[in-house]
């Protein structure tokens, strides 16, 4: 009897879930995550969450770890891919307003995972890849578009940290303040630090 190779056996055994309920567990992970931290999360408990075999999970995941990473890779968000004003200014207050509407649960998934990530590695790549990735690239096109628009020069000293700028706020307020970083504090920062530093006015 020929054996069938390791992948096509994977994609085999992968192939009994929906892609409906793999949502579900991956939902079930982000929110207990959320909730309860990450070492709190056990396959137990997603599994009994979402009612369904310890087995089931550890089929098609071997590890927690592999499941958060998993689960983490499905929750990028690309809204601000839409996001294109004609204006530098406004992309970047159109992105101060999505993040204020996120912060709070963006700000719980990183202090869930904590220690967690600095100790994993597939941890830290899939954190990358779902939650800094996917907006570092897209702050920095619309930086670029500003810049062949001719609103700031190529090479402005500030331009490389904008999106740092941006980050780095939304993690830094729940830390100093215990406060989330909400739309008004956002776009009072983006008004006050972020566009004078490019030279942009209120009115640009």
């Amino acid at each position: 009897m020929t054996s069938q190779p390791a992948d096509a056996v994977s994609s085999s055994r992968r192939s009994k879930i929906t892609p409906e309920r793999e949502q579900e567990f991956y939902d079930a992970v982000l929110q207990q995550l959320r909730e309860n931290g990450y070492d709190s999360l056990s396959m137990e408990g997603v599994a009994a969450s979402t009612r369904c075999s310890k087995s089931t999970l550890y089929r098609q995941w071997k590890t927690k770890p592999q499941l958060v990473a998993a689960a983490l890779r499905t929750c990028s968000r690309t809204s601000l891919a839409g996001i294109d004003t004609g204006s530098l200014a406004g992309d970047l207050r159109e992105v101060v307003r999505h993040a204020g509407k996120w912060s709070f649960r963006d700000t719980q998934l990183m202090q869930a995972l904590g220690h967690a990530v600095l100790q994993d590695e597939e941890l830290r790549r899939a954190l990358r890849e779902a939650v800094v990735e996917p907006e570092v690239g897209m702050i920095e096109e619309m930086v670029r578009r500003g810049v062949q628009r001719g609103e700031i020069p190529e090479g402005h000293p500030a331009a490389e940290f904008v999106t740092a700028q941006l980050l780095g706020v939304l993690r830094a307020r729940p830390l100093l303040e215990g406060r989330d970083a909400d739309t008004p504090y956002l776009m009072r920062f983006l008004e006050a630090c972020v566009l004078p530093a490019l030279g942009l006015t209120p009115n640009n």
